[in-house]
């Protein structure tokens, strides 16, 4: 079955925690603190595989879930990291969050972090000092990150075959490329689309048989919703028409239509018209039809019979340019891109904080790093709190909660944790 959407569930693991221990040995007095730190929880990690071409199997495993790290022990001994979760994923698969694209997976074996796992916690160890030489803290092992994904395929092929059903996609596909469509005599054969390889010398293109599109596909109507989003990436479209129509011109228009009406203009793609199933016409009608189509497009119509084998090679011999130029043009765009980038520096965001007053006796304390101290932090620990009272001052926080008027018993809102000041 093929699964061109999926919606799924990932959780990475949880860091150890980091455990108060002392070292307890013969003849050795006053043993100091020997807690090891947690080990790291496994992130979930997207592989990109060109041997698939479906998401079905995320159909029955919509909740991935990575390892957790195991907490440390005593005599400094770290726990064990999870190793991440791999997941493979076809060629041309969008990850995206809240309507955000995560990760766009469009080369094989190509890795992508979905969803991180948390930091192993500090063991008490880890704490001591000249001044503290006997630690009673340890760090909490840090939550992995946990959220619902939408999978979206949108095949990667140098070729798409348009055009409406029972144009004669899958017969052309099955003579030019090694790819075996289900063919038959009637609209709607082919359900889901086919992807077949065409070789001419050295080089090679990837070709795909999108479904049938009909008038009102691009507001949902038919199969063709569905599909038209994989025609997105292909660098060229083949537009095919039937010769034997009762209205080829008509048939032109419904396509061209629907593609300027779908939410990414397709056409702006390159465009090459075709007239399939030549044999089945006389050359007379052929020539008026030919002509009559010109006249619409104002571009050249070339002509196939793919039962007969006529006019393919010549065919995809013109098409190769034009998709080598498509090619480069994506390079050389991504190339300007990478150039007019502004560089950012990640280091005074991730140690900015800021403090706002929420309501009367409850303060937020935001920051990327100092949220990362709260997840680390045991607040049922009094050693665990004070640290990171001691944190609070260190950074200059406490300062700010008083200017912003916080007062002893107020609350403390800080991610997921809460406190009393």
């Amino acid at each position: 079955m093929f699964t061109d959407l999926a919606k799924v569930k990932v959780k990475a693991g949880k860091g150890g925690d980091g455990v108060v221990a002392w070292r307890r040995e013969l003849y050795v007095d006053r043993g100091g603190p020997s807690g090891g730190d947690g080990g790291k929880g496994g992130d979930i990690v997207f592989v990109g595989d060109k041997q698939l071409n479906t998401l079905h199997s995320f159909r029955y495993n919509q909740i991935i879930r990575a390892e957790d790290g195991q907490n440390g022990a005593k005599q400094r001994k770290h726990g064990r990291s999870a190793e991440d979760k791999i997941i493979k994923v076809p060629v041309g698969t969008v990850v995206k969050h809240d309507n955000m694209i995560v990760a766009d997976i469009v080369d094989d074996k190509q890795r992508a972090v979905i969803a991180k796992g948390g930091d192993g916690g500090f063991g008490n160890a880890h704490f001591k000092s000249s001044t503290r030489q006997a630690p009673r803290v340890a760090e909490l092992g840090e939550k992995g990150e946990e959220f619902g994904l939408e999978l979206e395929l949108k095949l990667l092929a140098d070729v798409g075959l348009v055009g409406l059903p029972n144009a004669g996609k899958s017969t052309f596909l099955s003579v030019a490329t090694n790819a075996t469509p289900k063919i038959a005599d009637y609209p709607f054969t082919t359900l889901e689309p086919n992807l077949g390889v065409h070789d001419i010398g050295s080089d090679s293109l990837l070709v795909a048989d999108i479904p049938g599109l009909i008038e009102g596909a691009s507001d949902g109507k038919g199969l063709g919703y569905e599909f038209l989003r994989h025609v997105e990436r292909t660098a060229v479209l083949i537009h095919l028409v039937d010769a034997n129509s009762d209205n080829a011109i008509e048939d032109y228009r419904t396509i061209t239509n629907e593609l300027k009406s779908y939410s990414i203009d397709l056409t702006t793609k390159k465009v090459v018209i075709v007239l399939s199933k030549i044999d089945g016409i006389d050359e007379k009608s052929l020539l008026k039809l030919n002509k009559d189509l010109k006249k619409e497009t104002s571009q050249t119509i070339y002509q196939i019979s793919s039962v007969k084998s006529v006019g393919i090679n010549e065919l995809m011999k013109i098409v190769l340019p034009l998709v080598k130029e498509y090619r480069q043009s994506e390079i050389e765009q991504e190339a300007e891109e990478d150039q007019n980038a502004i560089p950012t520096i990640t280091l005074d965001d991730e140690e900015a904080w800021k403090v706002e007053r929420l309501s009367k006796g409850v303060y937020k304390i935001s920051g990327i790093k100092i949220e990362k101290f709260a997840r680390r932090t045991d607040f049922e620990s009094y050693e665990g709190e004070q640290r990171f009272r001691d944190i609070l001052k260190k950074t200059g926080i406490m300062h700010d909660l008083l200017r912003h008027g916080v007062e002893v018993d107020d609350t403390i809102v800080i991610g997921d944790d809460e406190f009393e000041f």
